[in-house]
Formats: C-alpha cells, structure tokens, sequence
C-alpha cells in the first residue's frame, strides 16, 4: 500500500521509482603465468641452484627478480651492449654474489658480429649482418664458469632473440649440472640457424631436458599471432615426470 502511495507521489512529480540493480562484483583472476610466478613453482618443487647465469641480462632486471625466489645463489649476468655497464655494475656493487661480463654468450672465446640497434633486444652472429652491427667479445658459458669458480646446479636462462644454439653448444659443462633452463622461444624463425618453439622443445629432450612450464606468451603486433613465450625446461629424470595424472 505504501510502495503504491510513493509512487503515485513521484509520478504526480515527475520521478519514476524503480527496484535498483544489485553490482555484481568482478571476479579479480590471479595470474599464474608470469615469470616471479614461475620462479617461486620452481622453488617449492625443491629447484636447487648455486649459480644464477643470466644471457641476455640487459640492466640487470630479471636478475633483480630472480633473486628474490633464490636469494642465496651467485649471480653472472652476461651482456653483451656496454650501454648497459652502468646498471649492471652498480647492481653488482651493491650485492656480493653478483658478477657481471660484457660479452656475448657463443661456442668459445673470441669476437662476433652483434646487431644493437635496440638496447633491449639485439642478436648476436657469427657472419657479418646485413644491417649496422658492432663488433664484441664473445665468451663461452663452460670457460667463464670455470674461470669464476662458480658453484652448481646452474640455472641457465636465455633471452638472446635466435642465437640459442650456439650458447647451449658453448655451455655443455653447465648443462650437464643445471637444475633449470630458461628459454625465450618463439613461433617464427628470427634467423636461419634459430629454432622455434617445438624444435627447441626436440633439441633441449636430446639434451635431456623437458619442459615443465611455458609462461608470460606474447603476440606480435603485425597480426596478434602468436610471437613467444618464456619456456621452462627441468631434467628429464625429475621425479615429477613419472606421475602423468591431472590429480
């Protein structure tokens, strides 16, 4: 009787009432495929590492972020553009497991062709580049480790845009005792030599490794197809490999 009355009052005066519409609130979703993610899995599955080898280290960021899951490791960070000197040595400075080398990663020591058009990307090659490029020191994972007495298991990770190959044949010592290799793949061939994803995925199983995770995927902005993501890849023999249900 009420409800009628005051609406009869508003309607006399212009106003309409109405029921007024219950928010829904959003259903916030977490998500888990994101680098820190992946690195704190990698601690809870028992992930040991002694030595932290960062190919492709830039300033020094992923490190940054890495540390944080695995505190108590030794830290080489690899970089090949000295614009990025600066950063890394200040970082290195200010943390007593932390070294740094202003090289590219290859097969052995010497120099190579490196295209640094981009300070956060640039490729390495052993031919001349068609493109401007400089002209850097290179140095092979096993002769820097060996050099610096760094301490296994190794966590090898890779952000080096198609010269995997040549680094991974380069550190065939610190594979043999690496705990965990971190991969940037990709869909597309980014040079001739360079393999993508699934054919990473064949050559690290003949090096005895799989992959247990595939994170932070990323599409190109030419068409939104699908450009590459971050692969995780543990010892084939891990124990977590001889249970093949969901639960």
């Amino acid at each position: 009787m009420l409800k009628k009355l005051a609406k009869k009052v508003a309607g006399k005066l212009g106003y309409q009432i109405s029921r007024k519409q219950q928010s829904v609130p959003k259903k916030v979703v977490e998500n888990k495929f994101t680098m820190q993610k992946a690195l704190e899995r990698s601690v809870k599955r028992g992930t040991e590492v002694g030595t932290v080898i960062d190919v492709g280290a830039s300033d020094g960021r992923w490190s940054k972020i890495c540390q944080a899951s695995f505190p108590e490791a030794h830290f080489l960070m690899v970089e090949a553009q000295k614009e990025h000197e600066e950063k890394l040595k200040i970082y290195a400075d200010a943390n007593e497991k932390v070294e740094y080398v202003i090289a590219a990663a290859g097969r052995e020591n010497g120099e190579i062709y490196f295209d640094n058009s981009s300070l956060f990307g640039g490729l390495a090659s052993e031919t001349p580049l068609e493109e401007d490029h400089v002209v850097v020191p290179v140095v092979s994972l096993d002769s820097e480790v060996k050099k610096r007495n760094l301490p296994p298991p190794y966590l090898l990770k890779l952000d080096t845009h198609g010269f995997e190959i040549p680094i991974l044949e380069g550190a065939t010592e610190v594979i043999k005792q690496s705990s965990l290799i971190i991969i940037e793949t990709y869909n597309f061939k980014l040079t001739k030599d360079s393999l993508r994803f699934y054919e990473m995925c064949a050559y690290m199983n003949d090096l005895g490794f799989s992959p247990v995770e595939m994170i932070d995927p990323m599409l190109r902005k030419h068409d939104d197809a699908f450009w590459q993501m971050d692969t995780f890849f543990i010892p084939s023999s891990h124990q977590m490999f001889q249970y093949n249900q969901y639960e």
